[in-house]
């Protein structure tokens, strides 16, 4: 396999065969345990939001006009989205129909029309 990660867009079904390839032929498959993947994904985002923190909501709305700390968002994201996608792969959790599934449960427990402008929590 081509070490160079492949540029351009992919879809998720795409992402998830090159990851998995990616930890065979390291032969990662046994640290790929939920368990293990489910904390890799909590460091990553703990770090994503490390990079927005001390930032005022107008610094954090325009973090990627600043090259430097938007390329560490970006970064990141990058490697939230990766153990989100290993993880889903190896519990068999396709993840557009977890989304598709959650989206519809919540629209269900906040109707647009009830909801509209508030943040308040629905139980």
């Amino acid at each position: 396999m081509d070490e160079t990660p492949r540029r351009g867009p992919a879809t998720v079904v795409e992402l998830t065969a090159q990851l998995r390839r990616f930890a065979e032929d390291r032969e990662w498959q046994r640290f790929h345990t939920p368990k293990n993947l489910a904390m890799a994904l909590a460091g990553e985002v703990g770090e994503l939001l490390a990079e927005l923190q001390w930032l005022t909501p107008d610094e954090a709305t325009l973090v990627m006009a600043d090259a430097e700390r938007g390329g560490r968002v970006r970064a990141e994201i990058g490697d939230v989205m990766i153990y989100l996608t290993r993880l889903a792969d190896v519990l068999g959790i396709d993840l557009l129909a977890a989304a598709d599934d959650k989206l519809v449960e919540v629209a269900r427990r906040y109707p647009a029309d009830e909801v509209r402008g508030s943040a308040a929590k629905r139980t």
